[in-house]
């Protein structure tokens, strides 16, 4: 059933292909070297290539960027679990355990959706950077530093997310290389939007960021006075993401299309 030689491509909160965001995926009977996997992910060249393998309990992930391992990715993970799942290596009606750096994943399939409980990022609130408007284009009227190293700019009107348009090289020496702006949407079907720029990592900007909506959930339930909301990432390919708060936990919601099937030949 697990071909060690297979790789997949998976759009990520999306129903539609070249939507949301793409990442590799690749299922084995065990984790190869690390620099095989940063090497692999270098070669993918997209936001994250996600390896997983059996362990006792589930299954264990590891995520890579082109340039470094990071501990936590949502999307990656949901195109993990719907490999998984297409595979049939679990059935529909069967939990997906994930155990990654950056915590312990549960997944769940709901009809076409897949749903995944990420742990909740703390948030504290931070003064902001005198250099932030000159560096992405917006005054924030707050901003908060979070877990896994993000930090949170809230714009007074979508208009600013839309627009923005960020000096990279200077987020970076800034110490702003992990951002997320975001607002409240401006359309009825949407309570907050937002984008994601992360060149420390280097990807400048990520097209849709499921790890975000850790710091984003209990952020906008806060002030929107909600426990269950929809995000719009409005990046060039777009997602939505359907978010809720569930105990100390955050609950995330998408769907997932597999794009194309390849198989190494080293």
């Amino acid at each position: 059933m697990i071909n060690n030689k297979i790789i997949y491509q998976v759009d990520a909160f999306t129903d539609k292909a070249f939507k949301g965001n793409p990442a590799g995926v690749m299922i084995l009977d065990d984790l190869p070297s690390e620099a095989f996997m940063q090497s692999m992910a270098g070669e993918m060249n997209l936001s994250e290539t996600a390896f997983v393998a059996p362990n006792s309990d589930g299954f264990d992930i590891r995520f890579f960027t082109p340039t470094v391992e990071i501990p936590l990715c949502g999307h990656a993970t949901l195109a993990s679990a719907h490999i998984i799942y297409q595979l049939g290596i679990k059935s529909t009606d069967e939990l997906i355990q994930f155990k990654a750096k950056g915590g312990n994943l549960e997944i769940s399939k709901a009809g076409n959706d897949i749903v995944m409980t990420f742990p909740q990022y703390s948030l504290s609130k931070m003064d902001v950077p005198n250099a932030f408007k000159n560096i992405v284009g917006f005054e924030p009227i707050a901003f908060y530093k979070s877990d896994d190293n993000w930090v949170v700019a809230i714009a007074e009107h979508q208009d600013d997310i839309e627009n923005c348009n960020p000096d990279f090289a200077a987020l970076t020496s800034h110490g702003l290389g992990h951002l997320i702006v975001t607002s409240e949407g401006k359309h009825q079907d949407v309570d907050f939007v937002v984008r994601c720029f992360v060149p420390q990592s280097g990807i400048n900007e990520d097209p849709v960021t499921g790890s975000a909506h850790c710091a984003l959930t209990p952020l906008w339930s806060s002030r929107l006075g909600r426990t269950q909301m929809t995000s719009h990432q409005i990046s060039e390919r777009g997602g939505v993401l359907e978010v809720a708060m569930q105990d100390y936990n955050v609950q995330i919601k998408g769907k997932a299309i597999t794009v194309f099937v390849a198989e190494l030949k080293i």
